[in-house]
């Protein structure tokens, strides 16, 4: 594709996570750093809500009343929507900014801690409207918690056998909508994940641990319409846990629908 729209967030002195649409989308613990990532999937025709949250709530809990913190050394953050021609980086000075939002306080200085800061930014795109916005709200009852458990433990048993075609059924609808966002077919990236895992089973790389309740913190999104699937450190509950230092560690996010009952990937 010809063009490509990331959000690169960087930060310094704090945790933070910015979404897009009520998403989240990238995170940064409090040693700071930079990430960029693609967001087509993410991004609305017209106006677009971009939301630094500083010193977010820990994965699986609601967050809290904010509380004053002193800033240890420079603390703030910085979200930019950035358009990106073929062969271009985020860093490129002649990359198009269509978007800055930022936050910071002195050294030394008091802050409220969660704080968020967001606004509005009107995206020349044309994406279709994504099945994510019209999604039921879930109910986190008894039994729809024993549900997700269940889909994670069985997910997790699925991918540490090279296995990809239950993960491919759950979330076909996540698979076309990407390749919507990215203009490829969606049978394109259903075949690069499943060549993906099966090189891993083959490299024996997939020591992925079934988690128990434990294990697994539901961070509803969206209102409630997306359940995100999380480890109690914050990253996706589906991942492998390699003890060979030699082989590279990968993570598989999922964020759920329910609709009459039966559980989709949509993100």
């Amino acid at each position: 594709m010809e063009r490509l729209m990331v959000l690169q967030l960087e930060a310094g002195g704090c945790p933070v996570e910015v979404l897009l649409n009520g998403m989240p989308v990238a995170a940064l613990g409090p040693l700071g750093g930079r990430v960029c990532i693609a967001v087509h999937e993410y991004t609305l025709a017209g106006k677009n809500q971009l939301a630094l949250v500083i010193c977010p709530a820990p994965p699986g809990q609601q967050a809290t009343p904010a509380q004053p913190r002193v800033a240890i050394g420079p603390t703030w953050a910085r979200a930019r929507l950035v358009l990106l021609r073929k062969g271009q980086g985020a860093a490129d000075a002649n990359a198009r900014v269509l978007a800055t939002l930022e936050w910071a306080t002195e050294e030394g200085k008091s802050y409220d801690a969660p704080t968020t800061q967001s606004a509005d930014v009107e995206l020349p795109v044309a994406f279709p409207r994504w099945r994510w916005l019209d999604a039921p709200v879930i109910n986190l009852t008894p039994p729809v918690l024993r549900q997700i458990l269940e889909f994670a433990q069985q997910q997790a048993l699925e991918l540490s056998r090279g296995n990809p075609e239950p993960m491919l059924a759950v979330a076909k609808l996540r698979f076309d909508e990407l390749a919507l966002a990215y203009q490829h077919t969606a049978a394109q990236g259903m075949q690069r994940f499943r060549d993906h895992l099966q090189r891993l089973y083959a490299d024996k790389a997939l020591k992925i641990v079934p988690p128990a309740a434990e294990d697994l913190a539901l961070r509803p999104i969206l209102g409630g319409r997306l359940i995100e699937c999380l480890s109690p450190l914050g990253g996706p509950v589906l991942r492998t846990q390699n003890e060979d230092a030699n082989l590279a560690n990968h993570r598989w996010p999922v964020r759920l629908a329910m609709v009459e009952g039966k559980i989709y990937v949509l993100r």
